[in-house]
C-alpha cells in the first residue's frame, strides 16, 4: 500500500484543520481591522481624497470576509498534506504572510503611513507559490487574494498620489480636509 492515508481519512483531516484554520484567519483578521480603526469613520481616511477606482466602504468588508475564509480553507489544505515536499516552508510563509497582512490595517489607516503600507502590501505573493506546489488546489484557492492584493496595490499608490501630504512617511504633517 503506497497511500498514506486513505480518502476518507484526508478528508477528515481537511474538515478538522478548517475547523481551525478558518475562523482564526477570520478572527485575526477582523481584529487587524478593528484595532486600526479601519475605513469610514476613520477622521484621518475620511479626510483624504479617494481615487477613482474607490469602491464602495462595504465592499472591503464582504471581499476580505471571503478572501479570510478561502486562505483559511487554502491552509488547511496545505496543513493536512502531512508528508509532502515543502509543506513546513509554505506554512511559515503563510504566517509570515499573514502577518505582514494583517500589519497593512495599523500600517495605514493607525499610523497613517501611506508609502510604508505599499511596501508592507508588496511583499504578499510568494505564498501563493508555495501553496501550489504543496497542493495545487491551495495555490488556486489564494488566486483571488492575489488579483486583491494588486487591486489594493493599485489603490493604496492612487491614496499616496492623491493624498501626498497625508502619508505620515513623508515627513510632513497629516492634512485634514474639511468640507463645508
Amino acid at each position: 500500500m503506497t497511500a498514506l492515508a486513505s480518502q476518507g481519512q484526508l478528508r477528515a483531516s481537511i474538515i478538522r484543520w478548517s475547523l481551525f484554520t478558518v475562523p482564526l484567519c477570520l478572527l485575526l483578521g477582523f481584529l487587524s481591522g478593528m484595532v486600526a480603526g479601519s475605513g469610514p469613520g476613520n477622521a484621518w481616511f475620511d479626510g483624504l481624497v479617494k481615487p477613482a477606482i474607490y469602491p464602495p466602504p462595504a465592499t472591503f468588508g464582504i471581499v476580505w470576509s471571503i478572501l479570510y475564509v478561502m486562505m483559511g480553507f487554502a491552509l488547511a489544505l496545505v496543513c493536512a498534506a502531512w508528508g509532502a515536499r515543502g509543506r513546513t516552508a509554505a506554512i511559515v510563509a503563510f504566517a509570515v504572510q499573514f502577518a505582514i497582512n494583517l500589519a497593512w490595517s495599523p500600517v495605514f489607516f493607525a499610523l497613517h503611513q501611506i508609502t510604508a503600507a505599499l511596501v508592507v502590501i508588496g511583499v504578499l505573493a510568494l505564498t501563493v507559490v508555495l501553496f501550489w506546489r504543496v497542493r495545487r488546489a491551495a495555490g488556486l484557492l489564494l488566486l483571488p487574494y492575489l488579483a486583491w492584493v494588486l487591486f489594493a496595490s493599485a489603490l493604496n499608490w492612487q491614496f499616496l498620489q492623491a493624498n501626498p501630504g497625508a502619508d505620515g512617511s513623508s515627513g510632513e504633517a497629516a492634512v485634514q480636509r474639511y468640507e463645508i
